[in-house]
Formats: structure tokens, sequence, C-alpha cells
């Protein structure tokens, strides 16, 4: 019932018997023909036999011995049908065998497609077998020729040698013969030979016709007729030699015949330093012409303003280029031409090239104080264009002489010019800085002078616009500054891209150089206006300073670290060498801004002091009438206090003040107690009582706080103020203290006292600072009054609010 797994089984027989009679038939041929032991390849075959007998792999391991694996050695048809029918159902085994089928069919096809694939091989073999065949019977036939034809040529060869044998010497003896006639009849026919290459110029055939003989005629010039010829030899040679020397100092032939004339020359024993000497000294009567030209350009450039790109132009296309074509040529004759024999000992390339860089550092030497000197007179700041291509091409065409002449001094010589060039720059571009920032200073002093004639107080400059126009001038000039100097590293310019020029440039050169240093020219010229001399603050305005004082806080601010960050970008500069931190530089404008606004609260509090001082000593305290009103300095001081409030206003932040008490304008002071008990106890008085007044003034001063007055202020408008009024209010206390009052001057000076006190407490941060240097004053008027009677608190009120 199942076709195709008997058809499977029939062929696994098949395939056993095959493999029984096979394996038979090869143990029966190897135990015929081998012994057992004696060949190591029968054995392994044998081993090989049994293995596949007993069903073992390569390995040596047992293969599967299972009756039902169908690709096993042991597979048993009938085993594996009944285990089959036991396990499957009918539907299984209708699947199974149509799948044995397929795999039948597979593998016939496999089987056919394997045997035609051999068989066409097999064809193509045997073909290839077949013309093997009719092209190695062709070749033996070819083989069989030449073998015939070298035998006949090995017998002809034979034959030749054997009937020329007896003439071999003597043809030898004729040959030697011959030569030395040839050598002899050269010897003899050489003055005429001479003779007539000197008529033709023919100097090269000469030379070496001569150096062929030379050493024979030496060896016999005992003989009398080899000296007569070496005697005509040597006078025809001497004047070949005169007419090369002639021709070599003439120096109009082309570089060929010049460099075969060195040559010669050197072959006819000519000094070769003496040559060097001859040729260097033409050339440099040449080149110092080219000098003597360029400086002449130079003195008429001072007076015709040539640019400076036209002389370094012609510098480059007359002296540069003809020193490279001089020292080409030179290198061509003596150094890089090849020296045989006995030139070869003598060793003139060393001589020459030491010859060589001695003349060329002479003359560059020269041309290089030129070049300098005409740098020198570019003082303008306008355009560097010029300048840089100028610097450009000098510097291009001397590598031309460090490729022609290696190991010289000359390339490195210019790039220090360059260098130099750019430094010089870097100053003049600095020093034009510092005088514009003069010169925008005097315009701000200008500016602030000139409402001065005005009839109100308040027609002051504005002084924000005044302060942003001049950062804005400084800035814009900075930049301008930096967009020129950045010429110098452009990247068509051949030394901006050169370690030894544009590191050390960018970084020492412009951004130490020219940015850090204007940035601290800044600094140092704004405290130089606080070491002016006298009372007043010498000539310089006070608003200046203020001004000052907040251009340098905005540097320290944002401006600084602004231009720092821009020069970086601008000229990728790389901090590899130290360079002055952007927090050192902002300290120093802190510092500086610093001390200028403490100088306008001193100045400013000089003034309001000059004032009050005026106001107390040109006054008779003692004999002074009953005071009606405040009096007008007291007025004056709170209009310029009102002034310079409203002026430090429009450049600084308000700043933080303590709490002010609800009375602040109408406090009374802690002296008028006491003088009141002054008078409550005058039938009592005593010299001991204002001792112990004193006394308890002066304890109470103990305990109070220790006011400063020339202490630094804050960067803010309440600060500056309160330094202002410290200053002003100290002034008017030791004024006080130097003077006598009557009872009607210590009612004046209770009098202007509470005025001050009215409008003085609302522009400090403390209003007990003011409160107690009033205090301070009318205390120490009333310790010096004759008759200490102070005016009633409510009568001072009516008349300072009159006033």
């Amino acid at each position: 019932s199942f076709p195709g797994i008997t058809a499977i089984q029939r062929q696994r027989e098949t395939h056993i018997y095959s493999g029984w009679s096979l394996m038979g038939r090869r143990l029966a041929c190897l135990s015929a023909t081998t012994p057992p032991d004696s060949d190591p390849t029968g054995r392994r075959q044998v081993h090989s036999m049994l293995k596949l007998y007993y069903g073992m792999n390569e390995e040596g391991k047992v293969e599967s011995l299972d009756p039902c694996d169908i690709n096993g050695p042991h597979f048993d048809p009938e085993v594996y049908l009944n285990k089959l029918r036991k396990e499957c159902s009918l539907g299984e085994l209708m699947d199974h065998e149509s799948c044995t089928v397929k795999q039948i069919r597979s593998l016939d096809s496999d089987m056919q497609t394997l045997v035609y694939e051999n068989y066409n091989k097999f064809i193509s073999a045997t073909d290839t077998i077949r013309k093997m065949k009719n092209d190695f019977k062709k070749m033996e036939d070819e083989m069989d020729c030449l073998s015939a034809n070298m035998a006949a040529i090995t017998e002809f060869s034979a034959h030749i040698s054997g009937t020329l044998q007896d003439q071999h010497a003597q043809i030898t003896k004729l040959s030697g013969v011959h030569t030395l006639l040839r050598k002899l009849q050269f010897l003899f026919e050489l003055p005429a030979r001479l003779n007539k290459c000197l008529e033709l110029q023919a100097y090269a055939q000469a030379v070496s016709a001569h150096r062929r003989a030379r050493c024979v005629l030496q060896q016999y010039s005992h003989m009398p007729s080899f000296r007569g010829i070496q005697d005509d030899c040597h006078v025809i040679m001497e004047q070949l030699a005169q007419q090369l020397r002639q021709k070599f100092r003439d120096g109009g032939s082309s570089a060929k015949d010049l460099s075969e004339c060195v040559e010669l020359l050197l072959q006819l024993d000519e000094p070769a330093e003496e040559l060097c000497d001859k040729f260097l000294s033409h050339a440099q009567s040449r080149l110092e012409a080219d000098l003597q030209g360029l400086e002449a350009e130079l003195i008429d450039s001072l007076v015709t303003d040539t640019d400076i790109l036209e002389f370094i132009d012609r510098g480059c296309n007359e002296f540069v280029s003809n020193l490279c074509l001089v020292i080409a040529s030179y290198q061509e004759l003596f150094i890089n031409h090849p020296q045989e024999g006995e030139l070869a000992s003598k060793k003139i390339p060393e001589m020459a090239n030491g010859k060589l860089h001695v003349f060329v550092d002479t003359l560059a030497a020269r041309y290089f104080s030129l070049v300098e000197r005409r740098i020198q007179e570019e003082k303008g700041v306008g355009d560097n264009s010029l300048l840089v291509r100028a610097l450009d091409r000098f510097h291009r065409r001397l590598q031309a002489i460090s490729k022609l002449l290696p190991g010289s001094a000359v390339p490195s010589q210019g790039t220090e010019i360059v260098v130099r060039a750019a430094r010089e720059r870097i100053k003049q571009y600095l020093s034009a800085l510092q005088t514009f920032y003069h010169d925008s200073l005097t315009d701000v002093r200008q500016a602030l002078a000139a409402p001065r004639g005005a009839t109100s107080k308040d027609a002051t400059p504005s002084l924000p616009e005044l302060l942003t126009s001049l950062s804005n001038f400084i800035l814009n000039q900075l930049k301008s500054v930096l967009a020129s100097v950045h010429l110098f590293t452009a990247k068509d310019i051949t030394f901006s891209n050169k370690p030894y020029f544009k590191g050390e440039f960018c970084s020492q050169g412009v951004r130490e150089g020219l940015v850090v240093s204007f940035i601290k020219f800044i600094c140092q010229s704004s405290r130089q206006y606080c070491e002016s001399a006298g009372d007043r603050g010498g000539s310089t305005p006070p608003a200046l300073l203020l001004l000052l004082s907040r251009l340098c806080l905005d540097y320290e601010t944002s401006t600084i670290s602004y231009i720092l960050t821009l020069t970086d970008e601008q000229f990728l500069v790389q901090h590899h060498t130290p360079v002055t931190p952007v927090t050192a530089l902002c300290a120093e404008a802190r510092e500086a801004a610093q001390k200028l606004l403490n100088h306008y609260v001193k100045v400013q509090g000089l003034i309001i002091s000059q004032m009050l001082r005026k106001s107390v000593e040109t006054r008779d305290w003692v004999n002074t009438i009953e005071p009606r009103n405040v009096r007008a300095v007291m007025k004056r001081v709170v209009e310029d206090t009102t002034s310079i409030d409203v002026q430090v206003g429009l450049l600084y932040e308000e700043g933080v003040r303590k709490a002010h008490s609800s009375d602040s304008s109408k406090r009374t002071f802690s002296v008028y107690s006491s003088s009141r008990q002054q008078i409550r106890y005058a039938p009592s008085y005593t010299p001991s009582a204002p001792m112990d007044t004193s006394l308890l003034s002066n304890i109470h001063k103990l305990f109070s706080e220790r006011i400063d007055i020339f202490s630094p202020v804050e960067f803010n408008k309440v600060s500056v103020l309160t330094g202002i009024i410290k200053i002003s209010l100290k002034t008017f206390l030791e004024c006080v203290r130097l003077r006598t009052f009557g009872r009607y001057g210590l009612q004046q000076i209770q009098v202007d006292c509470h005025y001050l006190q009215m409008y003085l407490w609302r522009f400090v941060s403390d209003e007990n600072l003011v409160h107690f240097l009033l205090d301070e004053i009318v205390g120490s008027a009333a310790h010096r009054c004759l008759d200490p009677s102070p005016m009633e608190q409510s009568v001072i009120e009516v008349i300072c609010e009159r006033g």
C-alpha cells in the first residue's frame, strides 16, 4: 500500500549490499598486495573501512543505530513502517507519504542535475586532453630540430677556434702596437689641435684634450721631444685661461656659458677662492647701484609723499630679485655643480657657501636699514591697507631667499622687521586712542562749562547724554582701531598665519599692548584728576569727576568684558602666554571709580565748607543783632545741596535710607534742654557749672556712634550726599568752635541749624547723623556763648518757615 516506502527500502538494501561487496574487495586487495604493518596508508584505509562497517564517524564516535532513522545506515523499512502504522492515523500516513514522495523526486532531480554537470565537464576534459596530445606532438618535433641545429653550431665554432689558435697571439701584439701609435700621434698633434680649438673658441674640447695628455707629458718630460710638446701646450693653455678670465670678468655671457667658464678655470687649476671673490665683487657693484637708487627714492618719498607700497615694490623688484639671481647663479657655479676628481678633494662648495652667506648678510643689512627707515615714516593712523600689503610683499619676496639659501639669517631678520612694524603700529594706535580720549574729555569739559553763563542754575548739561556720547565715542573709536589692526591677520597675508607672528601679535600685541593698555590708561588718567591740589579741587569740574566715576563703573560692570570678548573673538586670541585677566581690569576700573567718587564728595564738600567757613569767620558773633531771618548762606547751602542731589541722581541710583521719623523736619536739639538748664540754674552759676555741662556732653559723645567724615562712599546718590553733608557740617562745627558768641549770635546759630535740619535730613541715609552734627554745632556755640540765652523753639520755627 506504500510504494514509495517500498522503493526506498529496496534502494537502501542495494546500497548496503554494494557497500559490503566494495569493502570486501578492498580488504582483499590490501591483504594481497601490502603487509599489514608495512604501509601506514594502507593501515589507515583498513581502519576507515572498519569504522564505516561498525557505524563510526571520523572522530571515532558511534553513529546512530536507530532502525527508524531514515538517514542512518541501520534503517529498517519494516520497523519504520510498523512504527508509523501504530503511532499515526490514516491522514498523517498519507501526509507522510506525500512528503516522502516529494523528497524522493527532489533527490532524483538533484542526481540528474549532478550527472549532467559532470558529463559536460567530462566531455570538456576529453577535448582538452585531445588538443594537448596534438600540441605536444608538434612541440616535440620542434625540439628535435632545435637540438640538431645546436649540435651543428657547436661543431662549427670548435672548428673556427682550432683554425685561429695560432694567429691569436700575433693579432693581440699588433693591436697593442696600433694603440700606442695612436697615442703618440695624439701627443704630436696636440699643439695643433689646441690652437685649432682656441681659434674656434671650443674651450671645453681644448681643456679635455690637455687633461688627457697632461699626465703622460709630465711623466716623459725628461725626453726632449715630449718636453717640447709640453712647453707648447703650456703656452697655448695659458692663452686659453686668459681668455676665460676675461670672459668671466665681463659677465655678459649667459648663465650656461658662465658656468662652463668657471668649470674650465677650475680644471685649469685656477684658485676657486679667487673666482668666488671676483664673482661676488662684480655682483656687489650692481646690487649697490640698486641700493643707491632705493636710498634716493627714500629721500624723494619724504618730499613727494610717495606711498610705501611703491617703495617696497621697487626694492623687491630690483634689489631682492637681483640678489636672488646672484644667489642662484653663484650656487650653480660653485656649490651645486658636481665636482669630480681633484676638484672634489678641494671642498669648494663649503668655502663658496660661507662666502655667499657673508655677502648676502652684508647687503641685506643695508637693505633692511632702508626699509625700516621708510616704515618709520608711516606715522599716520588712517588706512592700514598699503602698509599691510607692503609688509606682505616684503615678507613674500624674502621667502624666496630662504628657499635659495637655506640657513640664511635674512628671512628671520625680515620677519623681525615685519613684527616690529606691527608692534610700532600698535603703539601708534594706542597713542592715537589716548589722544582721542583726552580730546573727548576736553569736549566734555567745554560742554560742562558752557551753561555757566545761564541765568538759571538748573540749566546744567545733561550728564547722561554726555556719558553716553563719551562712552560711545570711545567704544566706536576702539572698534575702528581693531578693524584697522585686523588687516594684519587677514587670510591672504602670508605672515599672518605664521606661529611666530599671529600668536604673539594677537595676544601680546592687540589684546595686551592695545586694548588692555588703553583700558588701564583710562583708569590711570581718570585717577590723575583726583591728585589735583587746592581747596576747591583744582581746575577739574566736579561734574567731570562724577561723570568719569560713572564711566569707570560702567567699564567695570560690562564694557571691559565686552571689549575683551570682542577682541578675543575677532583675533582668535589663544591664551598660551600670560595675559591680564578680566577680573584684574575690572578691579582696577572699580578702584578708579571709587577714588573719583570719593574725590567728588571731597571737592563738593570743600566748596560748601568754604562758604560756611567764610560766613562764620567774617561775622561779629558777639555784637550781632537779634535774628529775624535765616542767613543767606544757609539758603545757598540748601540750594547747592539740592543741585548736587539732582546732578548725582542723573548718573547713580537712589540708594537705601533708614526709616525716617514722622517729625524729622520739626525735631528739637538736645542742647536746647541743656541751655534751659543753664538759664534755670543761672542764680547758682559757678565756674564749675560749665565744666559739669561739658563733662556731661563729653560723656554723651562717648556713648554715641562715631562719625567717619571722610569714609569711602558707595555708588549711590544717598551715600554721596551723606558724605558731602558730613564734610560741610563738620567744617561748620570746627569754625564755630573757634569763635565766641553773644546771646543773639547763639540764637542766630540756632535759627541756621534749624533751617539746615529742615532740609538736609532728607538727603542723607540716616537722619540721626544730621541731627547729631547740628546738635554738636549748637552745643558748641552754647559752650562758647557769653550769655547763653537760647531762643524759644516756636520763634525759631516761625523764622525758619518765613525764611
